[in-house]
């Protein structure tokens, strides 16, 4: 893929415009309603068995099985949510990079006729993604799109360092990848997915991601062509919302394929510099025949300032 990436993700490259003013910022928000406030899982550390026999993508490195031991750590039931960033935009005045580079990438199916012909195309390689002017997180799809009528949905066009920043703002940190992998098993040891090995167990959609043939068609059997809100489907065995499909999900680590190796079994956080970040759980532009990554042992990376609209993030509560 272009620039390194994977088909449903699609990097920011070093010859990308410098940043500038750019995008609409007005916005407004209606009071906080109690089911969007933030839950946490109960404590979650120990033993678990990180990583994954798949060799599908050698590359990514996600092998091989070894065990891990965490310390206890409270993290979040689904991913920060357009009203949650939104709290944090109103109470500090943040400018998202998307905001400053003046756009972000916008999947195709995404546009309108009228946009997908207007906008160029950024990484010929991945077609499907459009270099789309004033698309941040507040207007996902560009200038004449909103998020007021998806609160509960999550915030996307966030970068990593917008992810960091409304940490910094909210007294939390973002999960190690260690951390991301235990919770999103919720329990299970080595299962493919959150809830077992099937994806639709007896025809039940279990996760928000591509059906159909992508990039061309999406049947949206899950019930949605995009995102789905933030609490969507069942939570795992420890309450997470979400952690296969709907939205990338950054984590605290630098990316290395070689991850099993530089890091530590206790506590084991990638600190070894490298141009990428780590992201977990794939999105809804995730297919079998594509981009599998919808594993809970998968991962892929991207640069810290990239921004698109199927990359978000949850949260590790602070002495949790």
């Amino acid at each position: 893929m272009a620039d390194g990436s994977s088909g449903c993700c699609v990097r920011r490259s070093a010859e990308a415009a410098s940043p500038t003013a750019g995008g609409e910022t007005s916005y407004a928000f209606q009071p906080g309603r109690e089911e969007m406030r933030r839950r946490w899982s109960a404590p979650i550390g120990g033993a678990f068995l990180m990583g994954t026999t798949d060799r599908r993508f050698p590359e990514d490195g996600e092998g091989p099985v070894r065990e891990v031991t965490l310390d206890p750590f409270e993290i979040a039931c689904h991913v920060v949510s357009n009203m949650q960033f939104g709290d944090f935009v109103r109470a500090t005045g943040y400018t998202t990079d998307a905001e400053r580079y003046g756009w972000s990438f916008v999947f195709e199916g995404l546009l309108s006729d009228a946009q997908r012909t207007t906008f160029p195309v950024r990484a010929a390689e991945v077609p499907w993604w459009r270099q789309t002017p004033h698309a941040y997180w507040a207007q996902p799809e560009g200038a004449d799109s909103s998020v007021l009528d998806r609160l509960d949905h999550p915030v996307v066009h966030v970068s990593w360092n917008d992810a960091k920043a409304y940490c910094h703002w909210s007294g939390t940190r973002l999960p190690t990848e260690a951390e991301w992998e235990m919770a999103a098993r919720g329990g299970l040891s080595q299962a493919t997915y959150a809830w077992g090995d099937e994806l639709v167990p007896e025809g039940e959609h279990r996760c928000n991601v591509w059906q159909g043939e992508f990039p061309a068609r999406n049947t949206a059997e899950d019930g949605y062509p995009g995102t789905a809100p933030v609490h969507a489907f069942a939570p795992n065995g420890y309450g997470l919302h979400n952690v296969a499909g709907n939205v990338w999900e950054w984590c605290e680590d630098y990316f290395s394929p070689s991850y099993h190796r530089i890091t530590a079994s206790d506590n084991p956080l990638n600190r070894q510099r490298s141009p990428l970040r780590s992201l977990r759980g794939g999105s809804f532009l995730c297919h079998e025949s594509y981009c599998n990554r919808y594993r809970v042992g998968a991962r892929t990376s991207n640069t810290p300032d990239t921004s698109t609209s199927n990359i978000g993030f949850r949260v590790v509560r602070v002495g949790g």
